[in-house]
């Protein structure tokens, strides 16, 4: 069976959240942040060097990033679903979209973030207003991207989405993006919420807890689990 240990908002809910799309049963072990640094516990870097979520075990392979436990687990389990063929004409964007989410658009909102935070909102420096005017060029290069279809790789919601969803929905416990003028973002980001898998993939991963509670949990969610 998959085991994915999850820290608490994190890019470790795609992972959940995919499963939950497939289908496929799984255990989950959840970590929760420290409650002062926010970081990740030490207990993950018995799992993997980094120390980092997500992490995906399956039997012998200990898998860690998360778009690579997604190409692993649709390569693997997939069966064709949420994926797009290389024939396809839709192909490049959804190969586009699928490694722009965090290649381009979590890194520039990191960095956007950190600078804020450690420069301060009363700083006159002329990094923080260059930083918001790249970020805003990659948000209206989104916002164009969905109006010209539903989903990322066009009429079908596919694993693209999946990655592209995080700096739009978790990141906002940490950095609000803001596209409250981005009609299309927003349309996307509600088709989203209504879909049951990804409601169960939320619930899984911990959206209705505390997000400060302490130590770690494992359980197994099979086919039939509505958690």
């Amino acid at each position: 069976m998959l085991t994915v240990h999850h820290l608490n908002v994190s890019q470790s809910e795609r992972i959940i959240w995919l499963l939950e799309e497939l289908e496929l049963p799984y255990e989950l072990v959840l970590y929760q942040r420290d409650p002062v640094t926010q970081f990740a516990p030490p207990e993950l870097r018995d799992v993997h060097p980094v120390g980092t979520a997500p992490v995906l075990v399956d039997g012998e392979v200990v898998l860690g990033e998360s778009g690579a436990i997604v190409e692993y687990i649709l390569g693997r389990y997939g069966e064709g679903r949420l994926a797009v063929p290389a024939t396809s004409p839709q192909y490049p964007d959804y190969l586009y979209w699928f490694h722009y989410a965090n290649a381009s658009l979590v890194s520039w909102s990191i960095v956007s973030w950190i600078t804020g935070m450690a420069l301060g909102p009363d700083s006159n420096s002329p990094l923080l207003p260059a930083l918001r005017q790249r970020l805003d060029r990659h948000l209206e290069m989104v916002e164009t991207r969905l109006s010209q279809g539903d989903y990322f790789a066009g009429a079908d919601f596919t694993a693209a989405d999946i990655m592209m969803h995080f700096p739009f929905g978790t990141m906002k416990a940490f950095y609000d993006l803001g596209f409250d003028n981005r009609p299309n973002i927003k349309a996307w980001l509600t088709q989203i919420s209504d879909r049951p898998g990804y409601q169960r993939g939320m619930k899984a991963a911990g959206h209705e807890q505390d997000p400060v509670l302490e130590g770690n949990t494992s359980r197994v969610i099979g086919l039939d689990s509505s958690a």
